[in-house]
């Protein structure tokens, strides 16, 4: 099952601002409400992360590699998210890429991105991981605007 996905957040900070909080991976995988455990393996290039999270009857829980694929500076991060739960027998891939363009009053941050989910959840529940990753998704979204905003202005 394989799904894809698109966001553009328009901001008033800067781009430099904005690449700031979205060059930093770590913070940026904090922003997955069912990712914990980030770990760096090589600086700025590849991490490992866990996924845990219950679809229907299914636990998941998931090792994960996190590769950079490439990093142009102020403009774009392309990554790959790839790994499996055995104990379930599931796969998940996700493809992703963050760019940043400037406007007149600030920064549009586009998401860009897919997931495929493989193997008996995918089989036996297509439907609840739509629905899951819809709603995780959005969190990642609010996340993600609150930490480029900013503080909030009074």
């Amino acid at each position: 099952m394989r799904q894809e996905f698109h966001e553009t957040l328009r901001v008033g900070a800067p781009p430099e601002a904005v690449w700031t909080t979205v060059g930093d991976v770590p913070s940026v995988l904090d922003w997955i409400s069912i990712v914990s455990d980030v770990s760096e393996v090589e600086p700025d290039r590849r991490y490992r992360v866990v996924l845990a999270d219950r679809l229907g009857p299914f636990k998941l829980h998931a090792d994960l590699d996190v590769v950079v694929e490439e990093r142009l500076e102020g403009v774009r991060i392309r990554a790959r998210c790839d790994g499996e739960d055995r104990q379930v027998g599931s796969r998940l891939v996700v493809d992703v890429l963050l760019g940043l363009a400037p406007t007149a009053d600030g920064t549009e941050l586009d998401v860009y991105g897919s997931y495929e989910v493989t193997g008996r959840p995918a089989a036996l529940g297509a439907a609840s991981i739509r629905k899951k990753a819809a709603k995780i998704l959005d969190e990642f979204f609010v996340r993600a605007e609150r930490a480029v905003s900013g503080p909030a202005s009074p």
